[in-house]
């Protein structure tokens, strides 16, 4: 289990598959470098950011999934303390981020399910919701996407949510962390605080 979490109350948490972008995406968002690895799976423990004097930490949790180098054993493992740490704070989390690779999300989730496996990406999703944590998924990367609205409405179905994309604003958030283009993702949390009556975390946003 990870240890050493700040003791803050209120916590916005990044989460998803290796090498999708979570530690670009926080870089956008708060300006400072998140710890990262050159290969996937480096990160094997959580990166907190409470830089502030709030009562709030942003985190970037490890990255889950296939990992080159990586014994399957050890990939299982982070996985489980990632739903643990959710499952251990999650009356202290305000919003869950899931961070998606636009380009292969939906091929990854395909595979898994063609296996007779849950992809992890949607466990994940499904997971956050039965711990009513409101959800905000963030489909990076869109830069280099064509198909854009066909992506998007692909994605919705595999992660239970009818198309078009569109109406799932609040849940759905294209980006493109390393063009500085996430007004969709901070659109989405701040929808999801003020609704928690935390609009004081709007700076963060």
């Amino acid at each position: 289990m990870f240890e050493g979490r700040p003791d803050r109350d209120a916590e916005v948490v990044f989460c998803g598959r290796s090498n999708v972008g979570k530690s670009t995406l926080l870089k956008e968002l708060t300006g400072h470098d998140f710890q990262t690895g050159k290969k996937p799976g480096v990160t094997r423990s959580p990166g907190h950011y409470d830089w502030v004097a709030e009562d709030f930490v942003l985190t970037d949790l490890p990255g889950f999934g296939f990992m080159s180098g990586v014994e399957e054993e050890r990939r299982e493992q982070i996985k489980t303390d990632v739903i643990r740490y959710i499952e251990t704070n999650n009356a202290k989390i305000l919003v869950g981020v899931l961070v998606v690779d636009a380009n292969s999300a939906v091929d990854i989730i395909d595979r898994h399910t063609e296996r007779g496996e849950i992809p992890h990406d949607v466990e994940l999703f499904g997971f956050l919701a039965d711990v009513d944590i409101p959800t905000v998924v963030a489909v990076n990367k869109m830069d280099k996407v064509d198909d854009r609205d066909e992506r998007l409405d692909a994605l919705c179905e595999r992660l239970g949510l009818p198309s078009p994309w569109q109406q799932w604003q609040d849940t759905i958030a294209p980006v493109s962390a390393k063009r500085g283009s996430i007004g969709p993702l901070t659109d989405a949390v701040r929808t999801h605080l003020h609704e928690q009556n935390r609009d004081d975390l709007f700076k963060f946003f």
